[in-house]
């Protein structure tokens, strides 16, 4: 008889030992083998990136043919060489180390780089993962020299042998040969899916190219077959090339274009498709100083001027060539040189996209569209006898194209349409109101002057660069593609500042107060450094200014302003702004004068200028909310105070009819709490109160008032629609703290459940 004993309870367990904690690990440097191996793996990516900066280097020889050579998708053979002038058989030593380059000697060379490579990092990269053979002849030299290279140094061709280079017959030019690449980074090699997909990437890389460098021929096949998969000539011209490499259907629709201006230092010429060819993939080919480049603000600046030329769901071709003064470029910003930086890229766009809505507003009189012709038993339409056909239709029907007919069965059938996904207006669509003559009667008598013709420089900082990666951080994906593709309905409320948006089948209303806080705040750190300058021909005192603010700040019942000297507010905001005037005007563009005087305020947006009726304030707010002992939050408080004042002001509803009594509405019993960034400021501003005052007989100042607030109503509502709603769907990054400021309130989907169910 078994008997199951257990232990008594209450007994205490004792824990088990456990093992001495372990010691902290050491910090060792890598091996050198290990660092120059994990920096091939970042600038050599692919085979086409290797094949890039190998074509590169031929072009920077001086070479005028390149041939081709891939096997498996450039992973077992790849192979390229040229007619150039050469290496020097004392430099092959040295030709794969790290770091070594005939183009660049000292670090500002960077600012006046013209050339492809700089870094002297290819050839090396490719010898610590790959086998690498170079064979080069000089004119100067009697015969051609073969060496061979691993881990960045000499290597026999076999073992026991020299690793010297050695001599053997060839042609002038080079000849490299790559091969077994990513041979010992196994996980690398086994991620490519098909050598197919591959040598595919590879022909692209050689068609971009082989358009872009003239009087070079290109040739590249795979190595074996005698069919070629690119063959340009060199006195091919570029609509010749991108014929042979593209097809002849969108090389008999192209047009040229060209652009340059001085002022930002830029040069552009391309191709581009009319409006008789499109696709359903953008294709861009982007050279930015000779070397090709990706762009995703050019593609969707391209994309949105061909919206209105091309049907929904159709997209152009585009080669585009920009010549930017090397000093306003920074190459060195990705390590396979994909991505380059230059300063003012958003009035350059705006240049290029102009130029590019010109040329296809000139051809665009006639296109080709496909007719179908009657079927049997269909009766032909009449046409009315005041209907007279008009030369531009005339002019249509003579490029019209007749296909045989169709088969009839094939058109009986009609596919269902779902209701409920239909967008009843496009956001790339013209408005009748765009077609109305303007009643803007301008600025206020204030006179100042616009100035944006400021040198640029680039911002290096690394406090804008934190601010600007916390931006980025806090971006809401969803809530950004809304906004860059709304619709703008109209305002709403010009008192709460709401208007009404439309995104895809949904209705918004959103706080514009809101948005555009973020938005130039965006703006500011974005153009730091770069701002323009809105100017005052007669200087404006700062310590008059700050003495309204304070008068008006007395006047509201903040509980934060108690015990405020202000008797002394506006010369200490003065001193400190004279202080610190140096550092104002270099990155903010506001000029003091040493004697208080304001001569110019900060400039962010061309087309539009901030109530001026807030500068009081946000000189007065300067003094105590900037941060000036920490440069970081020096610049991110000023900007939200520079932020704040551009945002529009608050404008009264109209009044109801005359009446014999005076009625006053503060703006804290209207709008209630502010947010976002505009939180940190007082919840009742002065220039924001509605105020509505009238006459006994009910004429006179109210008439004026109501005169005037229809005036202002008027220009705000006309900055909304066509100044600030088309600049923040351009290029606002909507941050997850704008949710509070956007409402849904209706919904295409939504509404027919409801009817529906009616």
């Amino acid at each position: 008889m078994e008997i199951d004993i257990t232990e008594p309870r209450g007994v205490k367990r004792k824990a088990p030992d456990r093992p001495p904690p372990r010691p902290p690990k050491r910090i060792k440097a890598l091996d050198q083998d290990v660092v120059n191996k994990i920096a091939a793996g970042e600038i050599i990516v692919a085979p086409m990136h290797a094949l890039k900066e190998l074509i590169e280097n031929a072009v920077d020889a001086g070479s005028t043919s390149l041939e081709i050579a891939v096997k498996d998708g450039g992973l077992k053979l790849l192979q390229i060489t040229d007619n150039g002038h050469g290496i020097n058989k004392d430099d092959m030593a040295i030709l794969c180390e790290r770091f070594t380059t005939s183009k660049l000697k000292t670090f500002e060379d960077l600012t006046s780089i013209g050339t492809y490579g700089f870094r002297g990092e290819a050839l090396a990269s490719i010898s610590h993962i790959a086998h690498l053979t170079v064979t080069t002849k000089t004119a100067d030299s009697s015969c051609a020299w073969r060496a061979h290279y691993a881990d960045g140094k000499l290597v026999p061709a076999k073992p026991g042998q020299s690793a010297d280079p050695k001599p053997i017959a060839g042609r002038g030019g080079t000849q490299i040969t790559v091969e077994d690449l990513f041979y010992n980074i196994k996980q690398r090699r086994l991620a490519f899916r098909s050598h197919s997909e591959e040598y595919a990437k590879i022909l692209d890389v050689v068609g971009r190219y082989a358009i872009h460098c003239e009087r070079v021929a290109f040739s590249c096949k795979k190595h074996g077959d005698s069919a070629m998969g690119i063959s340009v000539p060199s006195n091919a011209t570029t609509v010749d090339r991108i014929r042979q490499i593209h097809g002849s259907a969108v090389a008999s629709e192209l047009v040229q274009f060209s652009v340059s201006d001085d002022k930002w230092g830029f040069q552009a010429s391309g191709w581009t498709s009319n409006a008789n060819y499109h696709v359903k993939k953008t294709t861009i080919l982007l050279f930015i100083n000779h070397r090709a480049v990706e762009s995703s603000a050019i593609k969707k600046a391209i994309d949105q001027t061909y919206s209105t030329f091309l049907p929904k769901g159709g997209h152009p071709f585009t080669y585009l060539s920009l010549d930017i003064d090397p000093h306003r470029v920074d190459v060195n910003v990705h390590p396979t040189k994909r991505e380059v930086n230059f300063l003012n890229e958003d009035e350059i766009i705006d240049s290029v996209c102009a130029t590019i809505s010109v040329q296809l507003a000139k051809v665009d009189t006639s296109r080709t569209f496909l007719t179908q012709t009657l079927l049997p038993g269909t009766r032909i339409p009449t046409i009315s006898a005041s209907s007279t056909p008009t030369p531009s239709n005339n002019a249509r029907r003579s490029h019209t194209k007749e296909p045989t007919p169709t088969n009839p069965a094939s058109t009986s059938t009609s596919t269902s349409r779902n209701d409920s996904t239909l967008i009843r207006t496009d956001s790339k669509l013209r408005k009748i109101t765009s077609m109305l003559p303007s009643s803007h009667t301008g600025p206020s008598s204030l006179a100042y002057t616009h100035s944006p013709t400021r040198v640029p420089t680039l911002c290096r900082l690394t406090t804008i660069k934190d601010l600007r990666a916390a931006v980025r951080s806090s971006m809401h994906a969803s809530l950004t593609e809304i906004f860059a593709s709304h619709t703008y309905i109209g305002c709403v409320d010009y008192t709460r500042r709401i208007a009404a948006i439309q995104g895809g089948v949904k209705l918004f209303l959103v706080d514009y107060g809101l948005l555009t806080n973020e938005y130039f705040y965006q703006v500011g750190l974005t153009d730091f450094g770069n701002f323009g300058s809105i100017r005052f021909s007669t200087p404006l005192s700062v310590s008059e200014l700050v003495s309204v603010a304070v008068e008006a700040e007395k006047e509201t019942d903040n509980p934060e302003n108690e015990g405020v000297d202000w008797e002394s507010v506006p010369a200490v905001v003065t001193r400190q702004l004279v202080e610190k005037r140096e550092m104002l005007a270099e990155y903010f563009c506001l000029d003091i004068t040493a004697e208080g005087a304001v001569q110019g305020i900060p400039l962010l947006m061309m087309g539009y200028v901030p109530s001026l009726a807030k500068l009081p304030r946000f000189l007065m707010r300067l003094g105590p909310c900037v941060d000036w002992n920490d440069e970081k939050g020096c610049f991110r408080s000023f900007l939200v105070e520079l932020a704040s004042f551009y945002v529009p002001e608050r404008v009264p509803n109209l009044a109801s009819p005359p009446s014999k009594k005076t009625t006053t509405t503060t703006a804290s019993e209207v709008v209630g709490k502010g947010k976002g960034r505009e939180m940190e400021r007082s919840s009742a501003d002065p220039e924001d109160d509605v105020m509505i005052v009238e006459n006994v007989d009910g004429k006179g100042e109210a008439e004026e008032k109501r005169d005037e607030i229809a005036v202002r109503r008027e220009e705000l509502a006309r900055m909304l629609e066509h100044v600030l709603f088309p600049a923040f769907r351009a290029r606002l990054v909507a941050t997850r703290g704008m949710l509070k400021g956007v409402v849904e309130v209706a919904n295409l989907k939504g509404l027919y459940k409801v009817f529906e169910r009616c």
